[in-house]
């Protein structure tokens, strides 16, 4: 479907931004990408950079979707998110948490080797701003193994007063099994499945309990919802680190999702210092609203945020240009 639309689709247009984070997450300082105009609206391409192009199709897809045909209906008008909290001292932890108006927060941990100590206090905190009655998830990022899995979610799961479930804290669909049948947390998948040579052949029900799903890296609302269905398992939408152009998309899936038992990772605007819309959306007690069309960016904003790297210019649209043609 996606191949039939690029034609529409002036290229040339498009315009590569860097805006710088507020604290490094996902060992990045600054957020680059290019927005990308089209008939339906603008879309955005901000596959990370170490992704190679094959990967990186699936993030052009997701964009020319949003551009030419647009998404499915929704089936609900706000979707429940967590706040997200970087690998950053207690206090700050304790303070990004007690401002977001969330009831669940999403803590980054094993940010380095010897990181426990950090991880400990960092979501204790998180939990003394929740209260009792919040829910607190941790993600790994895939870099334990399954034995210092085992041990730090029971650590972990200790000084949080009960996490509601840990991401992806190991690599392979095995592993995850592993550590699933030794701790009695709930154990979610995310790079197992959007990462896999095919994410609808995953087989994830015996390895996790919850599905979280980023429809940019998967291709696309539609082929999202479709991903969603094979994995069996309750789903949480997660943001790839988007400004509001792409993060609309996320919200479009979480919105069309049959069910959402979980609230969402979408809350990431708060981790950049700015945006490409005047008026960028923003949690309202804990929600967020599931959008009908892709916001559309300020020119000034645009020239803002316009990166002002040549070559670091040229490199995204020669990029581009490759993973264009692989999906043509």
């Amino acid at each position: 479907m996606v191949s039939e639309h690029l034609s529409a689709l002036d290229f040339d247009a498009a315009v590569v931004y860097a805006i710088p984070m507020r604290t490094r997450f996902r060992g990045i300082t600054v957020r680059e990408g290019m927005v990308i105009p089209g008939p339906r609206g603008w879309g955005e391409f901000c596959a990370f950079p170490e992704y190679d192009d094959r990967e990186a199709a699936g993030w052009l897809a997701t964009a020319v979707e949003q551009m030419t045909v647009g998404w499915p209906e929704p089936v609900r008008e706000r979707v429940p998110i967590n706040c997200t909290v970087p690998a950053v001292d207690a206090e700050l932890a304790r303070e990004i948490v007690a401002a977001s108006g969330c009831r669940t927060a999403k803590v980054k941990v094993a940010d380095h080797p010897d990181s426990l100590a950090e991880d400990l206090d960092r979501v204790a905190a998180v939990r003394d701003a929740l209260g009792t009655d919040g829910a607190i998830r941790v993600d790994a990022n895939a870099v334990w193994d399954v034995d210092t899995a085992v041990a730090r979610i029971k650590q972990i799961d200790r000084a949080a007063g009960g996490l509601e479930y840990v991401e992806q804290p190991c690599r392979t669909i095995e592993e995850l099994a592993a550590v699933r049948r030794r701790v009695d947390v709930r154990i979610a998948a995310d790079e197992s499945i959007r990462r896999a040579e095919d994410p609808l052949k995953v087989a994830v029900a015996g390895a996790a309990d919850v599905a979280v799903l980023k429809c940019t890296p998967l291709g696309g609302v539609r082929r999202a919802l479709n991903v969603a269905e094979a994995a069996g398992l309750p789903t949480v939408v997660s943001s790839a680190l988007e400004t509001s152009v792409g993060l609309a998309a996320q919200l479009a899936l979480a919105g069309a999702l049959p069910n959402l038992e979980f609230a969402c990772g979408l809350g990431t605007l708060a981790l950049l210092t700015g945006d490409l819309v005047t008026d960028p959306v923003r949690p309202q007690d804990g929600y967020l609203p599931v959008p009908r069309t892709p916001p559309t960016p300020d020119p000034r904003l645009l020239e803002r945020y316009r990166h002002p790297d040549p070559d670091r210019t040229a490199w995204w649209h020669a990029r581009l240009d490759r993973v264009r043609r692989l999906l043509d």
